[in-house]
């Protein structure tokens, strides 16, 4: 068979591009998972948008009805919206318009020098996102520092939060029982340590992905150690706070959580009068991600209600 020279040329450059894609993977490989990651909410409906908090750029996702009532998610410590995509859809099929925002110094929104990175300068941007998007109550969810941040939220400003969800959440006056550098990883060895507390049965990395992993890591390390500076101090913990709640609270934590332990939640589900507190069995601190469709029927039954 004669290939016609047309032919040839596309077929030489499709070869082309893919090997262009195949060293790219190998060298940028966390930037092909982002991608992926951002595909996948793109194409459950969501939409990538950014609007201006305190004079900050924040990004974010909305999926769902416009009409459906508002879900806000915020995530945790040197994590991104991209963070709720397996549990983002399951609330958009039952109805709920849910908002992704990047916080201040994390994912696609601005990353300035002059942000404190602390928990309640963090809540100043949750609400300044709630007012910048017009939204006067919401049900709010925070996961680990993100929790910690909508507890401030909810117990400052309790007429703006119709219900709160504490997702494996930081925030009592408790210093960690692990090596809290970890969270910036300089090497392999560390980023295996964290990942064996942020899950029960991490996979194998990669030695490639591992250093990828390790690049971003010294590119953001200072937003991390700046947050976790502010938090160790203990000055914003929320111990005292809790009790006064006004608001219903959903407690969602994996059982065999090693970054804040059951404990801590059991804590939290003492302190705020009324709560409800759900143990997910097998699941660590990555529980809203990796065990989304556990976690899916106590977030909507408790929303619903």
């Amino acid at each position: 068979m004669i290939r016609s020279p047309r032919l040839s040329w596309i077929f030489g450059g499709l070869l082309a591009l893919a090997v262009l894609a195949a060293v790219a993977f190998l060298v940028r490989p966390v930037e092909f998972f982002k991608t992926y990651s951002e595909l996948r909410l793109l194409l459950s409906g969501a939409e990538s948008r950014s609007t201006t908090v305190n004079g900050y750029r924040v990004h974010y996702y909305v999926l769902g009805p416009p009409s459906g009532p508002a879900v806000v998610l915020i995530h945790g410590l040197g994590g991104h919206a991209e963070d709720w995509q397996n549990l983002a859809p399951y609330l958009t099929r039952a109805g709920f318009r849910v908002y992704l925002p990047d916080l201040v110094g994390y994912g696609q929104s601005e990353k300035p020098d002059n942000f404190s990175y602390s928990v309640p300068d963090e809540a100043g941007v949750v609400l300044g996102f709630l007012d910048a998007l017009g939204l006067k109550q919401v049900d709010l969810g925070g996961w680990s520092m993100g929790g910690w941040i909508v507890q401030r939220v909810a117990t400052e400003h309790p007429e703006r939060v119709r219900k709160l969800i504490l997702f494996d959440s930081a925030g009592l006056a408790l210093k960690p029982d692990w090596n809290t550098d970890l969270f910036t990883p300089v090497n392999a060895a560390e980023l295996s340590q964290l990942d064996e507390l942020l899950m029960p049965q991490p996979p194998k990395v990669p030695g490639f992905v591992a250093t990828d992993i390790l690049r971003i890591s010294k590119q953001n390390a200072w937003v991390l150690h700046r947050a976790l500076t502010s938090m160790l101090t203990g000055s914003d913990a929320t111990d005292r706070l809790l009790p006064g709640l006004k608001v219903p609270v959903l407690i969602a934590w994996g059982a065999v959580d090693r970054i804040t332990p059951l404990s801590e939640g059991e804590t939290m589900h003492k302190l705020i009068s009324g709560s409800q507190l759900v143990v997910i069995p097998g699941c660590g601190h990555l529980a809203p991600s990796q065990c989304a469709a556990q976690v899916e029927p106590y977030v909507v039954v408790f929303l619903r209600k």
